[in-house]
């Protein structure tokens, strides 16, 4: 079963909202198929602790604005690795380090991608 519509709205504002503060290599995986607690998951990164923290920010505030809140947050003390977990979305921003080295894409290489590209989300968007 492929992720909801509403899911896939929200990772979309999750990624266009990391994009919007420079973020690198921001990825959309429909994880729908192999994880029953979540549709989709976001993958971003960022050079420094300084940059993660105003991405999360950027997401959080995004995400807000369309009507979520996240349920937790992890590793936002650290700076190198924070989880939001938006229940239908978990964002993942990484500092390029832990990137490299925890490889989610290679993790949930088998799920499809979600198409993305960096820019407003529009209801036409959403409905792609």
């Amino acid at each position: 079963m492929a992720a909801t519509d509403e899911a896939r709205r929200l990772a979309l504002v999750a990624a266009n909202a990391a994009a919007d503060k420079k973020a690198h290599d921001v990825i959309v995986l429909d994880v729908s198929d192999q994880l029953v607690i979540t549709d989709a998951f976001v993958i971003a990164s960022a050079p420094n602790e300084r940059q993660v923290g105003a991405i999360v920010d950027n997401v959080e505030e995004k995400l807000r604005e369309a009507g979520r809140k996240p349920v937790r947050r992890e590793g936002a003390r650290e700076g190198r690795w924070v989880l939001l977990d938006f229940v239908d979305v978990v964002v993942h921003v990484q500092h390029v380090e832990e990137r490299s080295f925890y490889g989610l894409e290679r993790l949930w290489k088998d799920c499809p991608r979600i198409e993305f590209d960096a820019g407003p989300v529009t209801d036409e968007v959403a409905d792609a």
